[in-house]
């Protein structure tokens, strides 16, 4: 067996998670189904932080993304190299580091504009992006940097090759669904609440899988807390179960354009941004901040529901009876409620712990997986859930300095 790791800081962008996993090469040529070993997660150190969040909003200059990206890269490999000493792993054990580093920008495909286009127009490569039909996206965190200060080889960025031929590369969670799920007869669900929330079904005929973004995670919940009441959370859900749903407010919600996308569909921090709940939280001042909060709840789990449904056959979903839910948002009460109250009731809502894998660690053992799979050729996205017109292997490989051949003189 191999040891691999992975990391994560996704959209919600509240911290970095860290795993061990281990796996190997399966008799049908794809990684058999990682076993999570350990896992930790650590902050961001706070002027980081400060910059990152700022890039969010397009306020870091050219000058300052180069240099961010480099000191992204510098953090990943800090708190790698601090979570194997905490586990006392040497890095000359692990097989490949995975991580997407941290997503500051993302577009998604104009899906309509690509079936739409010639044969003669998709061979203009250049024209693929100059006609803001093919998505693109931008992450901070230098794959050099982290293979050269953890000496572990690295796979990073793994979008970019999904992106080129016309996929949403968002999210990537079906590919670790299809190496656990794969040799399931019946279909299986799973959902990632993060800052944003993305519900994908897994198949052993990869043919036959979904993957898109449902809407709101936790991001408009956890700003609202941090807006109305000076926290950064609301811990437990304890402030959403004082309140109440609000009928009209979550009417406004379910409003948003994002529902007007086709999937697969991808959100991102603009959708949901400060100045659009910042919006909305004075269109409905007149609420009790309790209700303004579990309403916020009722949204995720009133658009999971919705994109389920809109977009998944129905015979599909009859054919399901268990959704494996991950990332922070499994920790709120209110919202994981939410969900289990307006999804098919044939559906009994879980967490990934149940297959082994502890729900806020899932993103993390999944880009390990891909990376893994990335350095045995293997391709790490699926067509048909992010609509890219071929397979593709992901990542860009960073070597380590153990790698370095010719003599003593080269190491250190």
């Amino acid at each position: 067996m191999d040891l691999i790791m992975g990391m994560n800081s996704g959209s919600s962008f509240d911290g970095i998670d860290v795993v061990l996993a281990e796996t190997e090469m399966d008799a049908d040529g794809f990684p058999k189904a990682p076993r999570f070993i350990a896992g930790g997660s650590y902050d961001w150190p706070e002027e980081v932080k400060e910059i990152v969040t700022a890039s969010f909003e397009n306020k870091v200059d050219m000058v300052g993304l180069n240099r961010l990206n480099y000191i992204c890269g510098a953090v990943f490999a800090e708190k790698a190299v601090q979570f194997m000493k905490e586990n006392n792993i040497n890095s000359r054990d692990i097989k490949v580091l995975g991580l997407d580093t941290q997503t500051i920008y993302q577009e998604q495909p104009d899906h309509k504009a690509i079936a739409e286009m010639t044969v003669e127009q998709k061979a203009d490569w250049p024209g693929r992006w100059l006609s803001k039909a093919y998505p693109a996206g931008f992450q901070m965190g230098e794959s050099s940097v982290i293979a050269n200060l953890t000496d572990i080889d690295t796979v990073t960025h793994f979008r970019p090759a999904d992106h080129t031929w016309g996929g949403s590369a968002a999210p990537l969670m079906p590919y670790l669904d299809f190496i656990m799920f794969r040799k399931k007869e019946n279909p299986s669900m799973t959902l990632n609440i993060g800052g944003i929330a993305n519900l994908h079904l897994a198949s052993k005929d990869r043919r036959q899988m979904f993957g898109f973004d449902t809407g709101p995670g936790n991001v408009i919940s956890n700003y609202m807390c941090k807006k109305l009441f000076g926290l950064e959370y609301d811990k437990d859900g304890m402030i959403a179960e004082r309140g109440n749903v609000n009928a009209d407010l979550l009417d406004h919600f379910m409003k948003h354009p994002f529902f007007d996308r086709p999937v697969p569909r991808s959100g991102w921090i603009a959708d949901y941004s400060a100045e659009y709940i910042d919006s909305v939280i004075e269109k409905f001042k007149y609420l009790p901040k309790e209700d303004i909060i579990a309403t916020a709840c009722a949204f995720t789990g009133a658009a999971v529901a919705k994109s389920m449904t809109d977009n998944i056959p129905a015979d599909i979903i009859a054919k399901t009876n268990t959704l494996y839910a991950s990332g922070g948002g499994v920790k709120n009460p209110a919202i994981m409620k939410e969900i289990q109250a307006r999804i098919p009731q044939n559906i009994r809502l879980t967490t990934s712990a149940e297959i082994g894998i502890p729900p806020e660690y899932k993103e993390a053992v999944k880009f390990a997986t891909i990376a893994y799979s990335t350095i045995h050729c293997v391709p790490g996205n699926i067509p048909a859930a992010g609509h890219a017109s071929q397979y593709a292997i992901l990542g860009k490989i960073a070597l380590a300095p153990r790698n370095i051949k010719g003599g003593a003189e080269f190491v250190r």
